[in-house]
């Protein structure tokens, strides 16, 4: 499967925030590239994944998260 960019809003607060989201998913094979916007609360995710996948890793964290879309 060809790696997609899937787009999450994610409710974090702090760098402390950002830093669990990142850990989490730099855990999970198949992720090439992460990309957090604190201000935004977005973070963008390549993979080849499904979308689910990515977003259950994430929920894993224990912050809000939901899937906004693919990025072109």
């Amino acid at each position: 499967m060809a790696s997609q960019v899937y787009e999450f809003r994610v409710e974090m607060t702090c760098e402390g925030c950002v830093n669990s989201v990142q850990n989490v998913l730099n855990k999970k094979a198949g992720v090439s590239d992460i990309n957090v916007n604190l201000a935004n609360k977005m973070v963008s995710v390549k993979t080849t994944l499904s979308s689910d996948e990515v977003l259950q890793t994430i929920k894993k964290t224990g912050k809000e998260c939901t899937f906004v879309g693919v990025k072109q």
